[in-house]
């Protein structure tokens, strides 16, 4: 078996696009429990506790797809170093898809009781297990295909992805959410998760066309040589237990603190300020565009001064503005909800745009994948239970935002220091490597 050539300019663009566009439709499938956590499931799912302890109880639910991650991560890095980026990237977009899917198709508790919650906690695990290896394949798949000088910008496009996501899903349920309250309960709430189904076609079709990684080929022409190796995620603790620590912290801030301006802010603007939802879910829309744009300026500064040192400067601006973005929301005027909202999206999302090229960057070929799925996905457990902790806080403080600043900070720091410790390995690398 021959290793295939290196490919062009046109390759690597067809390879972006695919990336993007599979990724993009798994997060909208992912974000929409989040969305709904906030808005719907408190009320449907868990209608006879208390409003908070609903909206609590909802969270919890929304917690469960993270706990369920590093499952996914063990399952899928280990298919993916063993049989292939692509084969695993298939599995998890169909699986994502139907689960999404019948998620629309749950009845409430009004219909069946308690087995309405319990169904939805185990549709919730299986997003979480799909997702689990969604973003490191993605990732992997683009930075093995692509020159290491623009592994900063490119590492953005998949993380494009998250944003578009939720575009698309704050959209849909926007234009659900202009119904009355009686259709949108009733049914309206349900046609964001039934879209899921057409869509899985379409990205089941994305990723049966993406070429396979040349460095998972060189993988197997190693493996026919000299034998398989050890069971790779178990490599990867023995070898590179510190490292993966480094990596949960690096990229704590992309995805907990995203969570805490999204689906945190959503459920504290409508249930503790008494914000509409329209407005609220319009914020996080406003959000994801400021972030796309983030996303792109801040990958294009990874190329020209290092990934780590964009992903500690995102740390720092994000603590810098922590308080002022809830300062904004807490004035309950819907332009400075929405500057609030995106002023903290927009920081948060500079760490965001190279976090790939650090983390993957980090650890060898063999073990790539286990090791990169595992490292996020345990700091995606942590990100899981953001919102919950951020609405536990905000009760004990009897409703106030300083607690969820506080928390948004603390996220920030870890980030911050998670980087600085991944640029020192990585330095160290590169020095080797010359």
């Amino acid at each position: 078996m021959s290793t295939p050539t290196k490919p062009d300019l046109k390759d690597i663009r067809r390879l972006l696009t695919a990336a993007f566009s599979g990724t993009a439709l798994e997060w909208y499938d992912y974000f929409l429990y989040g969305t709904a956590a906030a808005l719907v499931f408190n009320k449907l799912f868990f209608p006879e506790l208390d409003p908070t302890v609903g909206t609590i109880a909802s969270f919890i639910t929304f917690a469960v797809g993270f706990v369920a991650r590093p499952i996914g991560a063990a399952i899928f890095g280990h298919i993916g170093d063993r049989y292939g980026r692509k084969v695993s990237l298939i599995i998890t977009v169909v699986m994502m898809g139907a689960t999404t899917g019948c998620i629309g198709l749950l009845p409430t508790y009004e219909s069946i009781g308690i087995w309405a919650p319990a169904l939805l906690s185990a549709l919730r695990f299986l997003q979480g297990i799909s997702v689990g290896g969604e973003w490191s394949g993605a990732m992997l798949l683009t930075l093995e295909h692509t020159p290491k000088e623009k592994h900063g910008s490119y590492s953005s496009v998949p993380q494009l992805g998250s944003p578009v996501g939720t575009l698309l899903s704050s959209g849909a349920f926007a234009l659900v959410g202009m119904l009355p309250d009686d259709a949108f309960y009733a049914w309206g709430w349900r046609v964001p998760f039934l879209i899921a189904f057409p869509l899985l076609g379409f990205a089941l079709w994305l990723r049966v066309h993406i070429e396979e990684s040349p460095v998972f080929h060189k993988m197997l022409e190693d493996a026919e040589q000299n034998g398989p190796k050890p069971a790779p995620l178990i490599e990867a603790f023995r070898r590179t237990w510190g490292r993966m620590i480094i990596g949960i912290g690096a990229a704590f801030l992309g995805v907990g603190g995203f969570f805490l301006m999204s689906t945190f802010v959503i459920s504290y603007g409508t249930d503790n300020l008494g914000i509409d939802k329209q407005t609220m879910l319009n914020s996080t829309v406003i959000g994801s565009v400021v972030e796309i744009v983030v996303l792109v300026l801040a990958g294009r500064l990874a190329d020209r001064i290092g990934a780590w040192k964009v992903c500690a400067l995102g740390a720092v601006v994000t603590m810098a503005v922590a308080f002022p973005a809830f300062w904004l929301v807490d004035t309950k005027e819907t332009g400075l909800v929405y500057l609030g909202v995106s002023l903290g999206i927009g920081a948060l999302s500079i760490p965001y745009a190279p976090i790939g090229a650090v983390v993957s960057g980090m650890f060898p070929e063999e073990f790539r994948y286990s090791a990169v799925a595992m490292s996020y996905n345990l700091s995606g457990v942590l990100a899981g239970f953001v919102p919950l902790l951020a609405t536990t806080l905000t009760s004990a403080t009897g409703g106030a935002s300083w607690g969820a600043a506080l928390l948004l900070m603390a996220i920030a720091a870890c980030t911050g220091a998670g980087s600085w410790a991944a640029g020192r390995i990585l330095r160290r690398h590169d020095t080797t490597v010359s």
